[in-house]
């Protein structure tokens, strides 16, 4: 079992930064491919980013704004969010899972609870 506390949400104005961090619980973070989705208002819950040993995805949307990081030290992954636009308002769901990316970018085993993202235009 996997246990995955976010933090560093927050209002922030568009042009601004954040960002967010998710400990994870676990002997083997290392091994867990691990990620962040986000949630809109009124909209499904989409993939934002994922990182598998050093190996990083993201989604086209936030190509070249969003960057992950992994310190498997500290079992802690980070989103670093740039440029931040209004359309990013949403709550950011950290997640970890096991094998393919492929697979995790649809279906995460464990997902945390979820922290609030606010852009003010």
């Amino acid at each position: 079992q996997v246990q995955l506390v976010e933090s560093g949400g927050g209002l922030v104005q568009a042009g601004g930064s954040l960002r967010l961090s998710c400990a994870a619980s676990g002997r083997t973070f290392s091994t867990y491919v691990m990620g962040w989705f986000r949630q809109a208002p009124g909209k499904e819950r989409e993939f934002v980013a994922a990182i598998r040993w050093s190996t990083t995805y993201y989604a086209d949307r936030v190509k070249g704004r969003f960057t992950i990081s992994r310190d498997n030290a500290k079992n802690t992954v980070y989103l670093h969010m740039n440029s931040l636009k209004p359309e990013d308002t949403a709550v950011y769901y950290c997640a970890a899972g096991e094998g393919a990316v492929e697979v995790f970018r649809t279906t995460p085993r464990y997902w945390g609870q979820g922290t609030q993202v606010t852009v003010s235009s």
